[in-house]
């Protein structure tokens, strides 16, 4: 903490939380028991990113790809949805944080919908930092759901740039990540946040999720604050 520069900080954070079945295979255990433990990396990574100061974090928490799962696993995840909203949102509250979600959150079960809208509404007015779940979501299905809804609304070809375009995904209500974090060792975007990341900085980590702790997470913005982020223009212009 003490090492991190409060003035570079970025204002969103996106995570890809990739590793809990081969967590879980390494003790000898079945998927769901990564699952399970991925609930306190969650924890302690959403408390350590308000404590730093950070405005908003995205998890990638159940992609549209993860409905092809074994049914047997995408019904305990369900589950564990549930569980980790009822036991956590007390938690968001103490620590004075919004719930957000994204994604095609009417194909989630009744019950996790229920639960889901009812934390979002109970942490609405909370502002320190907004917690934004992406649940059945993929980038291509937000692009391509956007591109519909202004169909739906005959919007002319001829005003459509891309700050109109930003207006129609499911982020619109949140700044472009500056920074996105992939655990596991894979070197992949996994659809996430495809038309987001443009210039997000990406930081790739070994650490399986169920391990990921705090001191990973500014690990990851020490890494970041090490970097100049020139959007197509060069070191002697930023230096102007």
């Amino acid at each position: 903490m003490t090492q991190i520069d409060q003035k570079y900080l970025p204002k969103h954070i996106a995570i890809t939380m990739d590793g809990n079945g081969r967590w879980a295979k390494s003790k000898g255990k079945i998927r769901m028991f990564g699952h399970n433990h991925a609930i306190e990396a969650v924890r302690d990574t959403v408390e350590a990113a308000a404590e730093i100061g950070i405005e908003f974090l995205t998890l990638y928490a159940f992609s549209t790809e993860n409905w092809r799962r074994p049914k047997t696993e995408v019904n305990a995840l369900m589950n564990l949805l549930v569980s980790a909203i009822n036991k956590e949102t007390k938690t968001l509250m103490k620590n004075n944080i919004q719930l957000n979600t994204i994604g095609d959150t009417n194909s989630l079960p009744d019950k996790a919908k229920k639960e889901l809208l009812a934390a979002i509404e109970r942490t609405k007015n909370n502002t320190r930092m907004t917690l934004t779940l992406a649940l059945s979501y993929s980038g291509r299905w937000d692009i391509v759901n956007a591109t519909k809804n202004m169909l739906l609304e005959n919007i002319s070809p001829s005003i459509i740039n891309e700050d109109l375009f930003e207006q129609y995904l499911t982020t619109n209500n949140v700044p472009d990540p500056e920074l996105l974090i992939r655990t596991s060792g894979e070197y992949r975007i996994s659809n996430f946040l495809l038309w987001q990341i443009a210039y997000s900085e990406l930081f790739f980590t070994e650490t399986l999720w169920p391990d990921f702790r705090r001191n990973n997470l500014e690990d990851a913005i020490l890494d970041y604050q090490k970097r100049e982020r020139r959007f197509g223009r060069t070191t002697e212009q930023l230096e102007d």
